[in-house]
């Protein structure tokens, strides 16, 4: 079997026959005197010995585990673009057409975006070393963080009430500040918990949900805060969206005086 060489003078490499094992020579390149390598200096590198339990014939019995990567199928993509269109297109309806969508509308909408924007967040953001979770798993997992997503508009929508904000509208940039904050501590913890993304990860996990919704929600004009409502001076009056205020006519501080002949 043929021997690697190294020549230390000019680090020229090329192979000597086994029979010149420990012996010296002129290296073919610069003619330094150099050494060839015994058998005693070769690196023997064994294979790994199949631990655990072995059947009659020592063959392994337990099989390792193959990484499956999840891969959406044409179906899941289909739905995912047709909910977010069939979304896009209510919010630019609701707002051609003057009108406030029910909060039940609202919610649907809230509850269908939260799983596939939930799928596609962790799509990214799993550790690719670890593979993530797939099948029934990672069904369970999404679901519980898209129902938590989902919560966290009801939960800015109890917090404007509880606070005295007749319509959301009048909450103003600071109490808007708040219950972002605390929507966000909602979505990194389950999203933490539930797909055990890092801290980072999981903030953008949730952003991709919280803009995508916002985005949806200013798109068909909804006032969900007082810095973002074009109405919000109507909203605080409790005027309906778009009306119009009538304006009393004011007598005169200083009445002018007739003429007199």
């Amino acid at each position: 079997m043929p021997i690697p060489v190294t020549c230390p003078g000019c680090l020229a490499r090329f192979t000597v026959s086994d029979k010149y094992a420990g012996k010296q020579g002129p290296c073919p390149k610069c003619k330094q005197t150099i050494t060839v390598p015994d058998k005693s200096q070769e690196v023997v590198i064994h294979a790994p010995e199949n631990y655990g339990p072995k059947d009659a014939g020592g063959r392994p019995v337990l099989k390792p585990i193959k990484r499956v990567e999840f891969t959406p199928n044409g179906f899941q993509i289909v739905v995912a673009i047709g909910v977010a269109a069939v979304s896009i297109i209510a919010a630019l309806w609701a707002r051609l057409s003057g009108i406030t969508p029910p909060t039940w509308a609202l919610a649907f909408v809230a509850i269908a975006l939260a799983y596939p924007l939930c799928s596609i967040g962790y799509t990214f953001f799993k550790d690719d070393e670890l593979g993530g979770y797939i099948g029934k798993d990672r069904l369970v997992r999404l679901g519980l963080c898209a129902g938590v997503f989902a919560l966290t508009w009801g939960v800015y929508w109890l917090l404007a009430s509880y606070f005295g904000n007749r319509v959301l509208a009048q909450v103003d940039t600071l109490q808007m500040s708040i219950f972002v904050l605390i929507m966000f501590g909602l979505g990194i913890a389950v999203s933490v918990g539930s797909c055990e993304l890092e801290v980072g990860q999981s903030f953008l996990h949730y952003a991709i949900y919280f803009v995508a919704t916002l985005l949806l929600a200013f798109l068909a004009g909804l006032p969900l805060a007082a810095p973002f409502s074009k109405d919000s001076d109507d909203a605080m009056l409790g005027l309906p969206k778009g009306s119009q205020k009538i304006l009393l006519p004011t007598q005169p501080t200083n009445p002018p005086v007739p003429n007199t002949p």
